[in-house]
């Protein structure tokens, strides 16, 4: 396997988010001078697109670890047979994630970072829409980011962001009981730190499901309010996916969602995420589980610092 070359051209797609990488051939060993100028690009642009790379898993799962260890594909969830990295996002009838999530908050620690690869694609829709969490955040008026800044949200898989969209779905019924198979409750910031930017970014998605010390019904109205400013289209971009194309994004700074709007037609994504380590608040303090395991059959056990 020969080196790549050690230039490559960014050019943004979004105006707060999103950027694609020209001129790299992620199948090739990558000089660390690029994997730093990557890393630094995705601090910049929180999302990073990659043009008909057509990599197999083997060569997924090479580039996601330049950037840190390894989850396994899901806390719950099977992974690709022989490939405990992988998790098939597999657009099954009744099970498609169309609601606005950060990967696997409801542990603690959520990923890192993520890379979707896309194997088949429908002919019109299935793209996959990104938003910048801390441009939402400084979109808040100063009021509701000092109100932000003090609570602390309740993530849970036991609501599930894929959850049936037809009474009866029997195949939607399985995907939901194996996903709460093992049940996790974590009370993580509202706003978290970003561990390498010092950024404060909303630390929300459809796993939080209440607010500490308010009721449901507070709760509710409060988290619509945040996730409004997090759904705004200055703040996300649309990336329509062509076979081989891979994203890499930062999932400590963004949400992002799949739109249910291409019918029966087939999409098969694969994802491979970076251990991530503990949240942080603006007050300091840290996630902290209320119930379930450490996930360490997820985590690996030294990546959470």
């Amino acid at each position: 396997m020969t080196s790549s070359d050690t230039r490559f051209d960014i050019r943004r797609v979004g105006g707060r988010i999103g950027a694609e990488i020209l001129g790299i051939d992620l199948s090739a060993a990558l000089d660390p001078t690029v994997v730093a100028e990557i890393s630094s690009a995705l601090l910049t642009h929180k999302a990073l697109f990659f043009r008909d790379q057509h990599l197999d898993d083997a060569d997924q799962i090479r580039f996601a670890s330049l950037f840190g260890a390894l989850t396994t594909a899901h806390p719950t969830v099977p992974s690709v047979e022989g490939r405990p990295n992988v998790l098939p996002v597999d657009a099954g009838e009744g099970v498609r994630a169309n609601r606005w999530h950060t990967d696997v908050t409801f542990v603690r620690t959520p990923p890192k970072a993520s890379t979707l690869r896309s194997l088949v694609v429908p002919p019109y829709g299935g793209n996959t829409l990104i938003a910048n969490t801390a441009a939402a955040y400084a979109d808040l008026p100063e009021a509701l980011r000092a109100l932000a800044d003090r609570l602390r949200a309740v993530h849970t898989n036991a609501h599930d962001y894929a959850e049936p969209q037809h009474a009866g779905n029997v195949e939607a019924a399985e995907r939901r009981r194996v996903f709460t198979s093992r049940l996790w409750r974590t009370e993580h910031p509202v706003v978290r730190v970003h561990p390498e930017s010092g950024e404060r970014a909303l630390f929300l998605g459809g796993f939080a499901q209440e607010l500490v010390g308010l009721s449901s019904s507070e709760s509710r109205d409060l988290l619509r309010i945040f996730q409004a400013y997090v759904t705004r289209p200055e703040n996300t971009v649309r990336w329509s996916w062509a076979p081989g194309d891979l994203i890499l994004f930062d999932n400590r700074s963004t949400q992002h969602y799949a739109p249910d709007d291409y019918g029966d037609l087939p999409r098969r994504l694969h994802r491979v995420t970076v251990a991530g380590d503990v949240p942080v608040g603006v007050d300091g303090t840290h996630s902290r589980a209320l119930e379930g395991d450490a996930a360490e059959h997820y985590t690996p056990a030294g990546a959470a610092r």
